[in-house]
Formats: C-alpha cells, structure tokens, sequence
C-alpha cells in the first residue's frame, strides 16, 4: 500500500497540474474571503470562519473530483491496472493505497487556511473571543467531507478509462450526496414524513451538525461508512474489469 501511495503522491506533484489545483482551491477562497462584498469576511460582521465552512465544500466538489479523476483511470488507459493486480498486493492495498494519496493532498490543501484563522484574530476587536470549538469542528468536518469526496471521487475512476468522465461523475455524485437529498427532503410530498430521515441521508446535515462545534459519535459514524461504502464499491468495480 505504502509503494501506491508514494506513487500517486509523486505522479501528483511531479507535473504542475498539482500545483495548480491546490493554488486555484487557495486562490478562490481567498478571493471569495477577502476581496468579493458579496462572501468577503470583512464585511461579515462578525469574528467567526463561517463564510470559509460554507464556501468551501462548493469549491470541494470541483477540486476533489480534479484530484482523484485519475486515479484508476489513467491506469486502465495505459494498461497498467492489469500489471498491478498481478503484484504481491490486496485489492484492499491498492485501493487504499489510491485513497489516502488523494486524501494527503485534499489535507494539503486544507492546512494553509490556517492562515484565514490567523487573519481574523488579528483583525478581531480587541477583547473579542473566537468560537474555537466551532471552528475547530468546522475543519473536522471540512475534512471528513473531504474523505468522503475522494472516497467518491477514487470509485468515480474506477468505472471508467476517460478522467474527464471519472471527473463529471464524481462531481454528480458529490453533488447528490450533498445537496441532493437536502433538496428532497424540502419538496411537499415528503414534508412532515420522510423529510428529516432524508436530511440525514445526506452529508450537508451531519456536515453542518459537526460544524456546530459539537462531534457526534452518529455523525462520524455516518461519514466513515459512507467512505467504506464507496471504498467497497471500488473493489468490487476493479474486481469486475479486471476478471472481465
């Protein structure tokens, strides 16, 4: 597994593709925080990251799917999935393999925001307390969002040879599991039934109950089977092709 994930990271960072997805990710949050009226924090009103927890998984779910597209994918384009199976490896190995390499560089991505908290202490009024703990279940929970859209995203190339339809039916599938069942939940038929048991279906409501501040062993619990799901779909999907 160790070998997989040290390749994916070098395949990752060895072209400017990598850089590019990780500057652009920073640079539009930067630019939706501090520079556009509309989301900038400095005309929130308040000492708080709450515009970063709201914009930030909209930009996820076109960054992750960028990162991930090529995970399996590429491999069966070139031929290299089938000389993969036949090493000393699991299909737990090589999946997981794929999937902490895409979640290493999602963390990556993730630790320079650090420097948005920094920015609002040093902004803040004097004598004013930060939220901490809901700040830091916010980041918990950006990161499990985060595994659970490369979760996706690495089953999303595992369907397919085309990055580029790994890369749509990841972003279609995250769409779903995020706004999709929320949006349901508010159509008619389902109010004052079935409408809170779809809310928790979705990943925007455990999302948003971790960014509370408050971490729920049922939220967790949520977002780690949700990513052994998909985990478990795409060694089944490997599985197929290759015996196929």
């Amino acid at each position: 597994m160790l070998a997989i994930f040290r390749k994916e990271i070098h395949q990752f960072f060895s072209s400017i593709t990598g850089y590019i997805a990780i500057i652009l990710f920073l640079l539009a949050n930067g630019l939706l925080l501090f520079v556009f009226p509309d989301t900038s924090l400095l005309d929130y009103g308040y000492a708080n990251l709450d515009p970063l927890f709201n914009l930030a998984p909209i930009i996820y779910l076109l960054l992750i799917p960028a990162i991930t597209m090529r995970s399996f994918a590429d491999e069966f384009k070139s031929g290299t999935m089938e000389l993969l199976s036949t090493k000393p490896l699991s299909w737990w190995q090589i999946v997981n393999g794929k999937f902490f390499a895409g979640l290493l560089i999602v963390l990556i991505s993730l630790i320079p925001t650090f420097v948005y908290y920094i920015a609002i202490r040093k902004l803040s009024a004097q004598n004013t307390v930060l939220d901490n703990g809901g700040i830091a279940g916010s980041y918990i929970g950006l990161f499990l969002l985060g595994a659970v859209f490369t979760a996706i995203g690495v089953w999303a190339s595992s369907l397919t040879t085309n990055s580029v339809v790994a890369f749509l039916t990841a972003i279609f599938t995250c769409f779903i599991f995020y706004y999709g069942f929320d949006s349901l939940s508010k159509l008619p038929a389902f109010s004052g039934s079935a409408d809170y048991y779809l809310q928790m279906a979705g990943i925007r409501f455990h999302y948003t109950s971790i960014s509370r501040g408050v971490i729920d062993s049922r939220d967790v619990v949520y977002f780690f089977s949700i990513i052994a799901l998909m985990l478990y779909l795409t060694r089944l999907s490997l599985q197929r092709r290759i015996w196929d």
